[in-house]
């Protein structure tokens, strides 16, 4: 018996069937089957190129989505079933990471609600929202009213995995061709359902005028799917209240969104009227402002009131978008008013802008480069760009200019030197005498610049042509390595120098003594003789928010007493709630996302546990073990696109699953004869030209105008010797 069957099923539309067969045959998908409920003769067709891997099950042409998904269900002979419609996806290797998980869950559990991403005709990948409500969920066992949240998750088949047991015992009422019923029915049957925040179905939206259009008869089964879903919620308040307000929510958005001929309309709006006022539990309190009015309206069954709101509204609304409009463009006029002045004006010589992570202040490799230039080159006065949110927190004495501002648009108009770990502003004007110097923040292995164009959901929204037009204005471009060198060369094709000298942040790793690292590992609380390892994932673009990818109290509590996990999530997800609140309370881990800077706190730890970021790149230099925790290889994989395979050239060992990350950091493995051969290779490749005085040799030879040969050499990377570890300072 397989541990998880995947059932595909439907018509091959528009040719979806193909693409996402051809991806399952070609990533290993561990203990699961695949069956194929083949709707139609081109479903069969593409469905019998992968027999016998993939069991095919052929229906004729017309047939249902729940005649098909019934006759895939009967011939799996998984623990487990996934469903998958034929126009949707499965992310590389997620089958396999489904199994691993649901073999892991216990007996009482029904239901894995996964997360997903979402694809259109014109856009792939897209992050959904429900990432950070199934995080928050994650790993918690409760009764089923307790939840009732889960409802508010998106209602497809698809992101729920069903015990097979569960599903045959319910399959009388969650076999319907109402996919939005049957996934929300199955969370109000099941016993226990378990969270997952792991992206396992891609969602793909049709283009609508592809489609059969919707008939009067399906706008109206809307109303009938919730009187029958609030019959299921009877006995459950709370899954009832939350019930309630989706299906109002779902009413008013079906309403709104338009295309619904008068008559269709307003018969849909005195059905949803009188269930929205005969359905309200009691004690229900509406939301305020405008949607509250929606809803009193709704269940007043005042359809011309309603329609004449809706029209006032859209008109207050453009309104107060003119409005708007008006001040930003009068704000905006009057500052290009003023650079263009300051543009007139002699270039300063003695004038250099710095910037890092979007005006976050002074961070990376424009810090170290304004450090050495303090030393070095003390005439010449560095003013930093930082928003007004992060003013407060520079150093004493920081000389520094707030975006938008008029000194703002005056200094970068005058300013010989720019220092930048992003890109500046589209508005900023590269004059013919001043100098651009570009750091990144980073050494690649997701695909970056126009190298991104392939891949949707690192591309969306991009204007890859006002990228061009900002590289263009770099001078120079600051690399760590021959890796890097070239593939700055291919992502951002321009005319700018390649600075081969080293990451100007990466000193620190070979300047810092004993007393530095103490002082480092004093103020984070760790106290001396306890291992440090620190966890710092990457962001997915395929994600809407940070959701941990392991489970942090369990792996806390695995490594004990002795060990400090230090956690910083990936600078994207600032501002935004973060999943560890909770767990900082229990003081099981050190939550360092908002310690800067990183330097400090991978000079404290003992150890790196990361995924896919670049931090790997920076702490080799240290030459301390460097774990991978790649759960979602092949998804990001294939939804970023890297410039090599890390599974192959890692910086040491690679766990695939939390079971083996624990295991290799509760024995000696982490940090064993074969983690070391990994990492002395990684290193010789990826830490070329670091060597301490990467900063040194950016000043001298950006703002001194040394030449290259007169700059120090690069030190062999077998005469270097990195900062003491915590082991040797203890």
């Amino acid at each position: 018996m397989p541990e998880l069957s995947v059932v595909v099923h439907g018509p091959n539309t528009q040719d979806h069937l193909t693409g996402l067969l051809d991806s399952l045959a070609a990533h290993p998908q561990g203990d699961t089957e695949v069956i194929v409920a083949a709707v139609g003769d081109w479903a069969r067709e593409a469905a019998e190129r992968h027999t016998p891997a993939f069991q095919v099950v052929p229906l004729p042409d017309g047939a249902r989505d729940s005649a098909a998904r019934a006759a895939g269900a009967a011939r799996a002979t998984g623990r487990w079933l996934h469903f998958a419609h034929a126009k949707d996806g499965l992310p590389a290797g997620a089958p396999r990471a489904v199994a691993e998980h649901t073999a892991a869950l216990p007996g009482p559990v029904d239901v894995l609600l996964v997360d997903h991403v979402r694809s259109t005709w014109r856009t792939s990948h897209l992050a959904s929202p429900d990432g950070p409500r199934l995080a928050r969920a994650a790993g918690t066992e409760a009764a089923p009213d307790d939840r009732a949240p889960l409802l508010r998750t998106t209602a497809l088949l698809g992101n729920r995995v069903f015990r097979a047991s569960f599903w045959h015992a319910h399959a009388r009422l969650l076999t319907t061709d109402d996919e939005p019923f049957a996934a929300y029915a199955a969370l109000l049957l099941a016993d226990r359902v378990a969270a997952w925040p792991h992206p396992a179905y891609e969602d793909r939206r049709l283009r609508p005028e592809s489609l059969p259009p919707v008939t009067a008869e399906r706008q109206y089964a809307l109303v009938e799917r919730y009187e029958t879903l609030l019959d299921l919620a009877r006995d459950r308040p709370r899954s009832y209240a939350v019930l309630y307000d989706v299906m109002v929510r779902d009413f008013l958005h079906t309403f709104a969104g338009g295309g619904l001929p008068e008559p269709v309309a307003r018969e849909f709006f005195r059905r949803a009227s009188l269930t929205a006022l005969r359905r309200r539990p009691e004690g229900h309190r509406r939301p305020a402002g405008p949607e509250g009015v929606r809803r009193s309206l709704l269940e007043q069954g005042s359809y011309p009131r309603y329609r004449a709101f809706q029209t006032a509204n859209r008109a207050h609304r453009a309104v107060r978008r003119e409005v708007r409009a008006r001040g930003r463009r009068a704000v905006a006029e009057l500052r290009r008013h003023q650079y263009r002045r300051a543009l007139a004006g002699p270039v300063d010589p003695r004038l250099a802008v710095f910037s890092a992570y979007w005006n976050r202040g002074v961070a990376c490799s424009p810090a170290a480069i304004a450090a050495k230039l303090g030393e070095l080159a003390p005439d010449i006065h560095p003013v930093w760009v930082v928003s007004a949110d992060n003013a407060a927190l520079l150093p004493p004495g920081t000389d520094h200019v707030v975006p938008g501002t008029r000194r703002y648009w005056e200094v970068l108009a005058r300013a010989k030197y720019l220092v930048n770990n992003v890109n500046f502003p589209d508005a900023v004007v590269k004059r013919p005498d001043a100098v651009h110097l570009q750091t990144h923040h980073g050494t690649p292995l997701k695909r970056m610049g126009l190298d991104q164009m392939p891949y949707p959901a690192a591309a969306r929204g991009f204007d890859f042509q006002a990228l061009l037009a900002r590289v263009d204005r770099w001078d120079y471009s600051v690399s760590a390595n021959t890796h890097s060198t070239r593939m700055w060369e291919r992502a951002y094709p321009a005319r700018h120098v390649s600075l081969d000298h080293g990451y100007p942040r990466n000193d620190v790793y070979y300047t810092a003594g004993a007393e530095q690292v103490r002082a480092v590992r004093e103020r984070l609380g760790i106290a001396p003789g306890r291992r440090a390892v620190l966890y710092a994932p990457t962001h997915r673009d395929y994600e809407s928010g940070w959701t941990p990818r392991l489970d942090l109290a369990a792996l806390a509590d695995r490594l004990g007493e002795e060990t400090v996990l230090l956690v910083r999530a990936h600078y994207f997800h600032e501002g935004t709630a973060s999943p560890l609140a909770g767990l900082r309370r229990t003081g099981r881990l050190v939550d360092v996302s908002a310690y800067d800077p990183v330097e400090d706190l991978c000079l404290a730890a003992d150890a790196l546990v990361t995924d896919y970021s670049s931090i790997m790149f920076d702490y080799a230099n240290l030459d301390r073990p460097i774990v991978i925790h790649a759960d979602d290889w092949e998804t990001y994989r294939t939804t970023r696109g890297v410039y090599f395979d890390l599974m192959a050239d890692a910086p040491g060992p690679v766990a695939r699953t939390q079971e083996e990350l624990t295991e290799l950091l509760t024995t000696d493995a982490w940090r064993d004869e074969s983690a070391a051969k990994a990492r002395a290779a990684f290193r010789r490749r990826f830490c070329e030209y670091d060597d301490g005085r990467a900063a040194e040799r950016v000043v001298r030879r950006v703002f001194l105008g040394a030449d290259e040969e007169s700059l120090p050499p690069v030190l062999p990377l077998e005469e270097r010797t990195p900062a003491p570890s915590p082991e040797e300072t203890a």
